[in-house]
This record gives structure tokens, sequence and C-alpha cells, in this order.
């Protein structure tokens, strides 16, 4: 007898984590749907300002990452739906976290970000393509660490550098965070118009 009520208490508390996952995220298709059906609903794109530029769904508002940390109470005070979208979906489930802790709850992040957004057919404002961010990083670490090994050959110790490198990128992975994007998305080169927090809250408002 306990051992049944055990097993459907576990049961029950799996399906509710599960449901509590999928409701903080929205696929390509239903958001789609829910612009339709909920004109209150915002989408907010987390993204680099010049990422925004390069391309960026239709209707929807842009604060870099950085910005919202910064000014994340303002953001939390809005009162309408938000649907969080930057590339691949990493950065907006790390400003679902932020806003969720200054209590803001009505968030959903764009599943697959704005490359599901892309691949399922969805309309799209484009601007000079730039690389994005991930493709940055990926980029540096690469030349750092290519470079490093081969410094190594005349320099033994240089070889440090790319096990450091390495080092980042795995903590990267294991945080869900990245320093070497926040440094590079300081860049001028990932510089677009600047984003003026206060008039895009009055828009979003």
């Amino acid at each position: 007898m306990t051992d049944t009520t055990s097993t459907s208490t576990n049961t029950s508390t799996d399906t509710t984590d599960r449901s509590s996952r999928e409701a903080t995220t929205i696929h390509a298709s239903e958001l789609r749907q829910l612009r339709h059906e909920d004109p209150h609903t915002r989408i907010l794109d987390v993204r680099s300002t010049s990422e925004f530029e390069s391309v960026h769904i239709p209707g929807s508002f842009n604060v870099p990452l950085d910005q919202l940390a910064e000014h994340v109470d303002q953001v939390a005070r809005l009162d309408h739906p938000v649907v969080l979208v930057c590339l691949s979906g990493n950065r907006a489930a790390n400003a679902q976290a932020k806003l969720n802790a200054a209590g803001k709850t009505n968030l959903r992040v764009l599943e697959g970000g704005i490359g599901a957004w892309q691949t399922s057919g969805g309309d799209v404002v484009r601007g000079d393509e730039k690389w994005a961010m991930d493709r940055q990083v990926r980029g540096v670490a690469g030349s750092m660490i290519l470079a490093s090994i081969l410094a190594s050959i005349k320099f033994p110790k240089a070889r440090f550098v790319a096990g450091g490198v390495g080092f980042g990128l795995l903590f990267s992975a294991v945080s869900n965070t990245c320093a070497m994007a926040a440094l590079l998305a300081k860049l001028p080169y990932n510089r677009g118009p600047e984003c003026v927090l206060d008039e895009v809250l009055s828009q979003m408002d």
C-alpha cells in the first residue's frame, strides 16, 4: 500500500515538474497563434543590438541581456505577458530566471530562439548581416586554442592558454553563462543603435 502511494506521488510530482517546464517555453507555431489571439503579448529579444538589427521578429522589442540584468526590476513591472527570444534559447532562459526572481511570472521562452522561428517559416525583419554571438565565441575560442598550441612548439607553457580556454568553455556550459560573450557584446562591432530602456518600456506598456 505504501509503495503504491509512493509511486503515485512520485508520478504526480514528475508530471507536475514536466508540465511546469513545458509551461515556460513556447514553440514558434504556438507563438504565431498566441500573437493572433492575444495582441497584448509582447516579444522581448535579449540579444545584442547588432544581432537584433541583423534579424528579428516583426514587432519585437530589444533589451540586451546585460542591460536587462541592470534594470530587471523595471522590466519585471510590465503587466503584459512576455515571450523572451534570443539566438537559441540560452540567453532568454537566463533572462527568464532573472525576471522570475524579480517577481514576474507571465513569461515564456521561445524554444530554439530566432533560428527555430525562421526554420518554421516565421516572418523576420532583416538588416546588415553579422555573425551571431555564439559563432563569434566559437571563432575567438578556436583561434585562441589554435594559436596557443602553435605557440607551445616554441614556448611550452603557452599550452596552458588552450587549457584555460577549454575550462572556460566547460564552465560556460555547466553554468549556462558566457563571460566571453559578455565581453564580445561590448565591442563596437556588436553595438547597434543604443537601446534606451525607458523608451522601449514605454512602447511595450
